[in-house]
């Protein structure tokens, strides 16, 4: 196992740090871009680079499926098919447990899962399979198979999840080739029980992994649920190690993780928003379908320096909506990454300086009003 990860200033339990990866830096703490099917939805990988996003996210169950990991692989790797020169980490496919339930069968072994795309061939995904994939894609940071629960549930269904996908992180990593610049990240679990996720910080930790990741939140809990799970979960992880928090979230989880000591996220949240209208701002967001935007000559955001707020105006991106133009939803996904890497900007100077409290409250009295 051999990425690097250095810390460089903290603010409380905020870090400031940088990964090193075979395909370059990662400032942290970082929001990685989704890029589920070797695509960040509506944005070239140029533009993405350009909002300053260092890492994106792919999926080893999509992939898997189409166009393949062994066809890919032929083609030169996950980062030529893509054109993306930067470090990539992809999802084992362990969200798809939950998300895909009426399509999967779970065993000791692994899951099989029915094609979400016709319905028709199956597909085995066990541990070492996942990471096989992984490894096909060449993927920088490989995440460990593990089973991700829904909310709520028992807490004796959390136990047996967790310690089944415990198991199966010894397995992920016995699978992972080592090779420098290259890493594997284990999957913290344990729904919202204390004992349960403590039990899998240890488990974990004694397995030992580039770096560690928090599963199975921002599924439907309230968020003060969520960072109460990570304020007794960070500090039982490795601190010389990232952390993770996965498939997290709105602007104010990441200011209210970082506090916590969280080091990297990822969601579908700016493209998805985006695609649907959803523009984010200083201070919350915006519907740009609203009849109110129709003569508005100001830039999304007037406070925002993307590409996006220089040269459209919301009067403009609201005509393509209303219109149905496909360009609508390109310009304000665009518009979204940028926002989220600015925050992130804005996220490692206040921690360089040392004054990430200040800076979290100030944002949280700002957000939504």
């Amino acid at each position: 196992m051999s990425i690097k990860f250095s810390i460089s200033h903290t603010s409380g339990r905020a870090r400031r740090g940088v990964i090193s990866t075979a395909h370059g830096e990662i400032q942290t703490p970082a929001f990685m871009p989704v890029g589920t099917a070797a695509t960040v939805k509506g944005l070239h990988t140029s533009e993405v680079r350009e909002a300053g996003a260092d890492i994106i996210l792919g999926n080893t169950y999509h992939l898997m499926l189409r166009p393949t990991a062994e066809l890919i692989a032929h083609l030169g790797g996950l980062h030529k098919f893509m054109n993306w020169s930067g470090p990539i980490l992809t999802d084992s496919g362990g969200f798809q447990v939950m998300s895909l339930a009426g399509l999967r069968k779970i065993t000791e072994d692994g899951v099989k899962f029915t094609s979400h795309i016709d319905g028709g061939e199956h597909h085995m995904l066990t541990p070492e399979r996942s990471v096989e994939i992984q490894h096909l894609l060449d993927s920088n940071i490989t995440m460990c198979f593990d089973e991700c629960l829904g909310w709520p549930v028992s807490e004796a269904d959390a136990a047996k999840s967790m310690r089944m996908s415990m198991r199966w992180a010894q397995r992920s990593k016995d699978a992972f080739v080592n090779r420098d610049g290259y890493g594997i990240f284990g999957i913290n679990q344990g729904s919202m029980y204390k004992d349960l996720r403590l039990e899998s910080a240890a488990t974990l930790a004694e397995i030992g992994f580039d770096g560690y990741a928090i599963g199975g939140l921002a599924i439907g809990e309230a968020q003060d649920v969520m960072f109460e799970v990570l304020d007794y979960t960070v500090p039982a992880l490795p601190f010389e190690a990232p952390h993770y928090l996965m498939g997290v979230g709105t602007p104010a989880d990441i200011v209210g993780a970082v506090a916590r000591g969280i080091d990297m996220f990822d969601c579908v949240m700016p493209t998805r928003s985006g695609r649907t209208g959803q523009g984010f701002v200083r201070g919350g967001t915006i519907n740009i379908n609203n009849s109110k935007f129709k003569e508005d000559d100001a830039p999304i955001d007037p406070t925002c320096g993307c590409p996006v707020c220089r040269q459209y105006s919301r009067a403009y991106i609201h005509h393509l909506f209303n219109a149905k133009e496909m360009l609508g939803a390109m310009l304000l996904s665009q518009h979204n990454i940028w926002h989220y890497q600015d925050l992130m900007r804005e996220i490692r100077a206040a921690i360089e300086a040392g004054e990430y409290d200040s800076f979290a409250e100030k944002f949280f009295k700002e957000w939504e009003g």
